[in-house]
């Protein structure tokens, strides 16, 4: 019964974290600003840090079961 709501936490994190890390690298890989008013190198680390975090609570979610 529990588990269920692991699942769905684990995806949609592990969906968001791979989808921020996807958008950064392509913003970065086209020389675009990855946020407007910001250093490139500041917003693509908050950014990266960002979607790793997501990505490490998805593998904590999904372990869980």
């Amino acid at each position: 019964m529990e588990s269920g709501p692991a699942i769905f936490a684990g995806v949609v994190f592990a969906l968001f974290g791979a989808g921020l890390l996807a958008w950064t690298g392509t913003r970065l890989r086209r020389r675009e600003p990855v946020a407007l008013g910001v250093s490139r190198v500041a917003s693509a680390a908050v950014a990266s840090l960002s979607a790793a975090l997501a990505l490490s609570l998805a593998v904590y979610c999904l372990t869980r079961l």
